[in-house]
C-alpha cells in the first residue's frame, strides 16, 4: 500500500488566580516538565496504557467516530513496541444488506501490533484480504495503529523528541500545558506520525495545518490526558471543509511491566489472497474514504 487518499463527509486555559481585596493569592507553581518525567519511564520491559475517543464535529453536531485503546512498551530511547485496537463507531445495520463485504468489515475492530519497525495488522478490512488460515498481515514500516489509527491521536507522547517539540512555545495551563503544533512539525520529528502520513496524499497546505492541544500531567509530570483538535480537511482535503476532528486520549499505568510480542509466525502472511504484497488498487471505505496505491 503506497498511500491513502482520504475523503470524508460526516455530521459530526489558563488558570486565573484572583486577588483578594487585601492581598493577592500566591501564584500557582508551573507543572513539572513532562519531557523529563517521560524520559525517566523509558525502561525496557515497562510501559503504559491508554484509551481514546475521536469525535467529529460538523454544523455544531458532534459524533463519536472512532474508539481506540492500547498498550505501549518502552525501550531506553522511546517506544519499542505497541499493541492497539481501534473500532469505527459503526455497526453492520448502518449499511444495506447488499453492501460490499469490505465495507461491512469496517464495522469490526482492527488490531495492530508493532514491534520495532514492523507492523502486524488483523481484523477489520484486513480479514477480507488475507488468504485462508492467516489472520495477520505483516508490513515493514507500517502504521502504528492501522487504518483506524489515521484518525487517532497524532501526537505520540512516548517519543521524547516529539514531546519536546510539542512543548516548544507551549504555555502552562491549569494542571498542564496548552499550545499548537503543525502537521509538518510532527511529520519531521515523529516516526509514528510519519508512518501514518505515508498512507495519505497531502498537499503542502494540508501539512501547514495547526493542531490545538491541551496536555494534563500528574504531580510527577507524567501525562494523564491529551486532547488534540484540528480541521478534518488536513486529512481529507476540501471535501471535509467545516468538519473538526478532536482526539481525547487518557494515559495510565506508567511503569507497569509490559511485554509485547509479534504474532505467531504460522498466523502471519506478507501476501494478500490475490498474491500481492500491497492493497488492491482501490478500496472504498465508509463515508467516502478511498484507499489506493
Amino acid at each position: 500500500m503506497k498511500r491513502m487518499l482520504t475523503g470524508l463527509a460526516l455530521a459530526s486555559a489558563a488558570t486565573v488566580i484572583a486577588a483578594g481585596p487585601a492581598q493577592a493569592a500566591p501564584a500557582q507553581a508551573a507543572p513539572k516538565n513532562p519531557v523529563a518525567a517521560v524520559q525517566k519511564q523509558l525502561v525496557p520491559g515497562t510501559g503504559m496504557k491508554w484509551t481514546e475517543r475521536t469525535t467529529l464535529t460538523s454544523n455544531n453536531v458532534r459524533n463519536i467516530f472512532v474508539r481506540r485503546s492500547g498498550t505501549v512498551q518502552f525501550s531506553k530511547t522511546g517506544v519499542a513496541a505497541s499493541d492497539t485496537t481501534g473500532k469505527l463507531n459503526l455497526t453492520a445495520s448502518d449499511f444495506p444488506e447488499d453492501a460490499p463485504e469490505a465495507l461491512v468489515a469496517m464495522t469490526k475492530p482492527e488490531h495492530t501490533i508493532k514491534v520495532g519497525n514492523t507492523s502486524y495488522l488483523s481484523g477489520n478490512i484486513w480479514a477480507t484480504m488475507l488468504p485462508e488460515g492467516k489472520t495477520w498481515f505483516k508490513m515493514s514500516r507500517g502504521p502504528v495503529g492501522g487504518l483506524t489509527g489515521l484518525y487517532g491521536q497524532p501526537v505520540n507522547i512516548g517519543e521524547p523528541a516529539t514531546l519536546k517539540t510539542l512543548l516548544k512555545g507551549a504555555k502552562p495551563a491549569a494542571g498542564g500545558y496548552a499550545g499548537k503544533i503543525t502537521f509538518s512539525d510532527l511529520n519531521r520529528v515523529s516516526p509514528s506520525f510519519h508512518s501514518s502520513m505515508a498512507f495519505i496524499s497531502t498537499t503542502a497546505k494540508q501539512l501547514k495545518t495547526e493542531i490545538s492541544w491541551r496536555l494534563d500531567v500528574d504531580a510527577k509530570g507524567l501525562p494523564t490526558r491529551l486532547v488534540a483538535t484540528y480541521p478534518m480537511s488536513a486529512l481529507a482535503g476540501s471535501s471535509a471543509k467545516g468538519t473538526t476532528l478532536s482526539v481525547d486520549t487518557r494515559y495510565s499505568g506508567w511503569g507497569a511491566k509490559v511485554e509485547i510480542k509479534a504474532p505467531s509466525a504460522d498466523e502471519v502472511t506478507t501476501e494478500l489472497k490475490d498474491g500481492n504484497d500491497e492493497a488492491p488498487d482501490s478500496i472504498e471505505l465508509p463515508f467516502g474514504v478511498s484507499v489506493a496505491k
